[in-house]
């Protein structure tokens, strides 16, 4: 029997999203230096560097902490789509997010308005709720971002609270696990 791979592929009807490969980077970095892509999310667009630093995060999160992004492709033509997962960036923010993985998303600007977010979120949500122990799972959002606030909504995310991250006003959701079943 093989072991389970560190970072698992999931499948929806219209995507798969599996672990980021060296070969993904160009097109992150892309999608990241985007004023577009960026606008509701930073405002400002990532240079090379910041994306390589973003990029070998995902990696460090799946190694410690069991969870992390995974790069989300077509299903129909393999085309990069973006970036779906949880992090624990360990943020300043009120209120902490400490102890709830952070669920976050973005996609290239070609893939908005197409339902891949819904989509792809759902999965990463499925995957944690049968892998992970958390009892929540939190998202944050420029209030602004409306797109965004509307995929967590259809999703599960609730309880919205305005806070801070920095010197921004944010708005806090959180999600309860959906199933108490034990991690797989």
């Amino acid at each position: 029997m093989s072991p389970k791979p560190l970072i698992p592929t999931l499948e929806t009807d219209r995507l798969i999203l599996r672990g980021h490969r060296i070969e993904d980077f160009k097109d992150c970095a892309a999608m990241w230096a985007d004023e577009t892509v960026v606008a509701k999310i930073s405002g400002t667009p990532s240079t090379e560097e910041q994306s390589w630093a973003r990029f070998l995060r995902y990696a460090g999160h799946w190694q410690h902490l069991g969870f992390g992004y995974w790069a989300v492709f077509s299903k129909s033509d393999g085309t990069f789509l973006g970036e779906v997962g949880f992090a624990d960036y360990h943020r300043d923010t009120t209120p902490s997010l400490a102890g709830r993985p952070e669920a976050g998303w973005v996609l290239n600007a070609a893939a908005h308005g197409k339902g891949y977010a819904t989509e792809a979120v759902s999965a990463i949500l499925d995957w944690a709720d049968a892998n992970l122990t958390h009892s929540h799972t939190a998202a944050i959002f420029d209030p602004t971002h409306k797109a965004s606030i509307h995929v967590a909504k259809k999703v599960g995310f609730t309880n919205e609270t305005l806070g801070r991250y920095g010197e921004h006003e944010t708005l806090f959701m959180e999600r309860p696990r959906q199933r108490a079943s034990e991690p797989v």
